[in-house]
């Protein structure tokens, strides 16, 4: 089963339909949906090539240790503050308040 979010139609849909949750260093954005799929959405002002890499891998393992088999189905987008400094705890922390805030996860 594939859970990215990979289709501009999908992003759109959740960019302009969705519901916002702001954190520290994270902004969450969901959308009501059939199934569980979640993206991740950088700009260049977050550094070089490696650098977005580096951040987009630390937000994925964030996901896959905060969601676990009770996930409602819903479209998420995360995109990432810029910062000096990225944290995974901070990260996983704010992801996991986010989606208990957005009744995403029952825990």
């Amino acid at each position: 089963m594939e859970t990215r979010l990979k289709k501009q139609k999908d992003f759109d849909a959740v960019f302009n339909k969705g519901d916002r949750i702001y954190t520290k260093t994270v902004t969450l954005l969901y959308i009501k949906k059939e199934s569980f799929k979640f993206g991740i959405s950088l700009s260049k002002k977050h550094g070089k090539a490696h650098l977005r890499n580096y951040i987009k891998r630390l937000i994925r393992a964030c996901v896959r240790e905060v969601i676990k088999d009770g996930v409602n189905p819903y479209y998420i987008v995360v995109l990432p503050k810029v910062r000096e400094n990225y944290v995974f705890s901070e990260i996983k922390n704010d992801i996991f308040y986010a989606l208990k805030k957005g009744k995403i996860i029952s825990d």
